[in-house]
C-alpha cells in the first residue's frame, strides 16, 4: 500500500474559534482548555478554520486591523505550549468561501483584485509568525476549492505561495485538493517537500454516510435511512474498498511527487446513527493510518465532535462540564 511520508502523521481537530463571523461556536477566540485536553488525549495537531472578516474593518478586505489578530496568536502560543501543531487554515479567504452565509466582493479564481487582497493577507500572517518552526505552525492557504479549473487554481496557489517566499522561504504551505479537497492535484508536483509544501485531502466520502440530513448540503433531506456499508435497493454501492481506492490515490501521488498529503477534515454529521458512524469512522481512520496519512477531525465540540456534539443515540460522559462521547474518543485514539 503506498504511502505519504513526508509530513508527520499529525492527529487531532479543528477548533471553531475563528470558522464564521455569524456561528455560535466562533465567538472570536479559542480557549486553553481545548488545547489542554487535546494534548491530554494524546494528540498533537489542531486546525484553525478562519474567516478573514474577524480582523479587517469595515469588511474591507484591504483594511487589515493587525490587533484583532490577538486571538489566533494566542492560539499559536496554546499549541506551543501543550506540543500542538498549528494550523492556520482560511475557511473564508478574500474572494472565496465554499460556504455561502456571506458574499464576498470579488472572485478569487477570476479577478486580480481579489489575489492581491489574498495575497495580502498571507503575507502578513507570514510575517506576523516567521518565528515559528515549521514543527509549530503550518498555512493552509484556502478551504475546500470549488469549480475552479486546475490552472486557474494553481495560478492562485502559485503566486500566493511565492508571496509568502519572500517573506517566509520555509513556511509549511498545505494546498486543499480540488473538488472541496477530494482530488489530488499532481500539477502541482513540482510544490512538494523540497519546497516545504503539502497537499490536504478529506475524510467525508461517502456523503450519505456523512452528512445525512445536513441542513446546508442540497438534498441531504432525501438522504436513505445511513448504512456502512452503503446498500441500495439490495446492492452494496459504497464500502471500505472504495474508501481504501479513495485515498490511496492520495497516497500514491505523495508517493510519486514526493509530497506531504494531511486529512484537514473528517467526520460524520450527528444525525447519522452512533453504531453506523463508529464503523465508517473506524474504518477510515484504519486505512488512513495504513496510508500514514494524519486526520484533524472536524468534530472536537460540535454537531461532528466528541464534545457536546447533541446525538441522541449516545450514553454521554460528563467531562468537564461537557458531554463526552467515550466510543468515539477511544476509535480516535486507538488511530
Amino acid at each position: 500500500m503506498p504511502k505519504q511520508t513526508a509530513l508527520p502523521r499529525w492527529r487531532g481537530f479543528n477548533l471553531m474559534g475563528g470558522y464564521m463571523t455569524t456561528f455560535h461556536l466562533s465567538p472570536g477566540y479559542f480557549e486553553e482548555e481545548y488545547f489542554q485536553i487535546i494534548s491530554d488525549w494524546g494528540f498533537d495537531f489542531v486546525r484553525l478554520p478562519l474567516t478573514y472578516r474577524f480582523w479587517v474593518d469595515n469588511d474591507d478586505p484591504f483594511q487589515i486591523n493587525e490587533e484583532k489578530l490577538s486571538f489566533i496568536d494566542k492560539a499559536v502560543l496554546f499549541g506551543k505550549k501543550y506540543g500542538i501543531h498549528v494550523n492556520i487554515a482560511f475557511h473564508r479567504g478574500p474572494g472565496y468561501c465554499v460556504n455561502n452565509e456571506a458574499t464576498e466582493p470579488f472572485d478569487l479564481w477570476k479577478d486580480a483584485q481579489a489575489l492581491e487582497a489574498f495575497k495580502l493577507h498571507w503575507v502578513t500572517f507570514a510575517k506576523r509568525y516567521k518565528g515559528y518552526n515549521n514543527e509549530k505552525v503550518s498555512f493552509n492557504l484556502v478551504n475546500e476549492p470549488f469549480n475552479v479549473s486546475p490552472e486557474s487554481h494553481a495560478k492562485v496557489m502559485r503566486a500566493t505561495i511565492a508571496a509568502i517566499r519572500e517573506v517566509d522561504p520555509e513556511r509549511l504551505v498545505i494546498l486543499d485538493g480540488l473538488c472541496g479537497a477530494n482530488i489530488p492535484m499532481p500539477d502541482l508536483g513540482d510544490l512538494n517537500a523540497a519546497q516545504n509544501v503539502a497537499q490536504s485531502c478529506r475524510a467525508y466520502k461517502p456523503g450519505l454516510v456523512t452528512h445525512y440530513l445536513a441542513e446546508w448540503v442540497k438534498g441531504a433531506e432525501n438522504y436513505p435511512e445511513p448504512s456502512w456499508p452503503v446498500v441500495t435497493d439490495g446492492k452494496v454501492v459504497f464500502d471500505r474498498a472504495k474508501l481504501e481506492q479513495h485515498f490511496n490515490c492520495w497516497a500514491a501521488m505523495a508517493e510519486t511527487y514526493g509530497f506531504g498529503v494531511h486529512c484537514g477534515e473528517g467526520g460524520c454529521f450527528n444525525r447519522t446513527p452512533h453504531d453506523i458512524a463508529l464503523r465508517w469512522l473506524e474504518d477510515t481512520l484504519e486505512i488512513l493510518k495504513s496510508c500514514n496519512i494524519g486526520y484533524a477531525m472536524w468534530g472536537f465540540n460540535n454537531r461532528f465532535g466528541v464534545l457536546d456534539a447533541g446525538r441522541t443515540d449516545v450514553d454521554y460522559a460528563d467531562f468537564r462540564g461537557h458531554k463526552l462521547d467515550v466510543k468515539m474518543l477511544k476509535i480516535l485514539q486507538k488511530y
